[in-house]
């Protein structure tokens, strides 16, 4: 039977398992998927070994994506512009090839949830590997104009200097965003701490619509937050995690699961629902 892995550390949480094994069962793909957990200096082997005992191919989480971007053969385009990997398929003359699913399972949740992304104006918060991962797909849906708010303002106007060449992205500080966004999207991790972004209340209007990369049993710190100054339309990262492992399964099988029935399980699973 074929195997496949997630690779991360921590990783004893990931819910990668569960939804894979739906999409099997929904595919009747024969595979079986579990969880390794290697130490942070391991990885490498770890990987390596995987492979040579014939796994056919694994997601990688934090902390390992930029560490598995060195570590594959060959780089999808979309993996080599998010310079990370969360993604890899052993193919069929024995390459690794890396590939990044992150920003394309963004784009289709936001999809899902309807949120139109031609012509509006995002502002993406954080200028981490979650940003990176997230910009060239949402610049491909043509917005009038991305920007970058960061704590770390250099790091903002850095990334918006390497993808300025696929659309209208600008670097700002939390003090100088002004005017009506579209979509807030916070790439940030601070909701796992139960900490917010410092964004400004005034920011937030009815028919804006809030998405969390995070994701947990009731709303996120920032999900909360925007409610409270009047956010009618909030999203976590959940649909997030099953779209991108909808794309990974795809990369793999050459079959693309369903994705609506395995997130009603995954939050029925959380106690979400």
């Amino acid at each position: 039977m074929d195997r496949y892995l997630v690779f991360g550390h921590p990783v004893r949480h990931s819910k990668s398992p569960f939804i894979h094994t739906l999409f099997a069962r929904q595919t009747q793909q024969e595979l079986e998927y579990g969880l390794a957990e290697p130490a942070v200096d391991e990885f490498a082997q770890a990987l390596r070994t995987f492979f040579d005992q014939g796994g056919k191919g694994c997601n990688v989480t934090v902390p390992f994506k930029e560490q598995a971007f060195t570590l594959v053969d060959c780089l999808s385009p979309r993996a080599k512009r998010a310079g990370a990997v969360n993604t890899i398929k052993l193919t069929d003359d024995g390459v690794l090839l890396g590939d990044n699913t992150d920003g394309a399972g963004l784009v289709a949740d936001l999809k899902s949830h309807g949120v139109t992304l031609a012509d509006s104006r995002i502002l993406l918060l954080g200028a981490g590997g979650a940003a990176r991962g997230a910009l060239a797909p949402l610049l491909a849906e043509l917005p009038s104009e991305l920007v970058i708010a960061n704590r770390t303002h250099t790091k903002a106007q850095q990334l918006a200097a390497e993808f300025c060449d696929l659309g209208p992205v600008t670097a700002q500080t939390y003090e100088q965003l002004a005017g009506l966004f579209d979509l807030v999207i916070n790439s940030t991790s601070a909701s796992l701490q139960g900490e917010l972004p410092p964004l400004a209340p005034a920011l937030i209007h009815t028919d804006i619509a809030i998405y969390d990369m995070m994701y947990g049993a009731s709303d996120t710190a920032f999900i909360s937050w925007a409610k409270q100054h009047g956010a009618r339309q909030t999203m976590d990262g959940l649909g997030m995690l099953v779209e991108q492992a909808a794309e990974a399964f795809t990369v793999w099988r050459g079959i693309r699961p369903g994705t609506k029935q395995v997130l009603r399980e995954l939050k029925r699973n959380l106690g979400v629902i």
